[in-house]
């Protein structure tokens, strides 16, 4: 019998690393994103006389992935804040935590199929991760905002050539608990990003179905997510939230289209909600959606389309930024009475060369629903922006905004502005650095 020794096993054990990861991937990143914004009425109109405000904000991200065998790995380390924020010095002991540090994304995903079969698969992706689908109008990773939006959810997903099919589920709790599964839907941190009044889900199930067409694209989507029920109780004559572990589940179903033909790209989607939403409220809501743009030659584009949402439908877990105008009137931190919108809009997009973009956009913004007593306009945004890459990782950004809004966009029921500005404007320059690299 041949006798093994510590020498020759010292030997072997790289050779069996090599041999399993040899073809290994480890990808390392950054991302600094500076934007100085003069603010005179963005997201609501400023009451008259109101000063503007001018800050600069900075995201700042480290990113690793990590590849091999049947195995793919995620990381996003981030922080966020304004210039000036915190002080050159800070005491933690007497000033209270307002720390900007986070962790963005931590995932891995497992292929559950050999890597070998090139035309289809099916994996395990679990952890912090972004959720982006179709032109991420319901689902996406909000990524104008600083600060971003995650999901902690397991997503399973099958795909081939033609088809995707994804299965994915989330399960939030505030803490590791002794006993029961009661959630505070408003758990302490620095920002939240979503549309449910501040609420967090509890719970989110999904399913989502594409097909791959000749020059387009067809998708079917499920989404259900749960809320924690609540009622009200006074701790020292103040109103505050008690959790109950009781949920309110709504749901969510639609198709998604897209065909290109021609110099032609149509899009449309419609999308029926209901059940009951974080506040207790039967909802019976619908989004429709529908544009085209055409290609005039390979430097300009340009289009039209609306949007029409009805009052108790809630574009979930989206990026509003990309669809409702850019000074984020309508679905985003500022609620606007829950009426509903109607959103017609003409895009152009000037495209010179590999280096430089410019967009214009003009959107007409209507309420769904009756305003009691006065027209349903709300009014007229026009955005300009533009683009200028000067590397591959350096990337400039500058936008100017202006809103030109209706006495019922600020009246009581909707915007709640008391001597309201008619005009609003909205002034940005963002300097973004992306350095990647990758070893192998």
């Amino acid at each position: 019998m041949k006798k093994w020794f510590p020498g020759k096993v010292s030997l072997i054990l790289p050779g069996l690393l090599l041999s399993q990861y040899g073809y290994a991937q480890l990808t390392l990143g950054a991302q600094l994103r500076t934007r100085t914004e003069l603010r005179n009425g963005q997201g609501s109109p400023q009451p008259e006389g109101a000063a503007p405000a001018f800050f600069t904000s900075q995201r700042t991200r480290l990113m690793a992935g990590f590849s091999a065998y049947r195995i793919k790995l995620g990381l996003t380390l981030q922080d966020v804040r304004v210039w000036g924020q915190d002080g050159s010095t800070i005491n933690r002991t007497t000033t209270p935590d307002n720390n900007g540090f986070m962790l963005h994304e931590a995932w891995a995903e497992i292929l559950l199929t050999d890597t070998v079969v090139k035309n289809k698969s099916l994996s395990l992706k679990i952890g912090r991760q972004e959720l982006v689908y179709d032109d991420s109008r319901l689902l996406g990773n909000l990524d104008w905002l600083q600060q971003g939006r995650r999901h902690d959810a397991a997503v399973l997903k099958y795909e081939s050539n033609a088809w995707t099919f994804h299965i994915g589920a989330a399960f939030n709790q505030n803490k590791e608990n002794a006993s029961g599964s009661i959630y505070n839907a408003t758990p302490p941190g620095n920002y939240t990003a979503n549309t449910n009044g501040g609420n967090m889900y509890k719970s989110l199930e999904y399913a989502y179905v594409s097909r791959k067409l000749k020059e387009g694209n067809l998708s079917f989507l499920f989404l259900a997510d749960q809320f924690s029920k609540y009622h009200i109780d006074s701790v020292e004559h103040v109103a505050v939230k008690t959790y109950e572990g009781a949920v309110n589940t709504r749901m969510t179903t639609g198709l998604f289209y897209t065909q290109a033909f021609n110099r032609f790209t149509y899009t449309a989607a419609a999308y029926h909600q209901f059940g009951t939403n974080g506040n207790g409220q039967t909802v019976s809501g619908s989004l429709l959606s529908g544009s085209f743009f055409y290609s005039v030659n390979k430097v300009l584009s340009a289009g039209a389309g609306a949007d029409y949402t009805s009052p108790d439908f809630d574009p979930l877990y989206g990026t509003p930024h990309k669809f409702w105008g850019n000074m984020d009137y309508f679905y985003v931190a500022s609620g606007f009475g829950n009426k509903g919108l109607q959103d017609y809009y003409i895009k152009t997009k000037l495209k010179p060369d590999d280096r430089w973009a410019l967009t214009g956009d003009v959107h007409q913004f209507f309420s769904a629903a009756a305003i009691t007593g006065m027209n349903k306009q709300f009014g007229t945004e026009a955005d300009v922006t533009a683009n200028y890459t000067l590397t591959k990782m350096i990337g400039l950004e500058a936008g100017y905004s202006h809103f030109w809004s209706t006495a019922a966009l600020s009246s009581p029921t909707v915007k709640n502005v008391k001597n309201a500005a008619p005009n609003s404007n909205w002034a940005y320059i963002s300097v973004n650095i992306r350095p990647q690299f990758l070893i192998k």
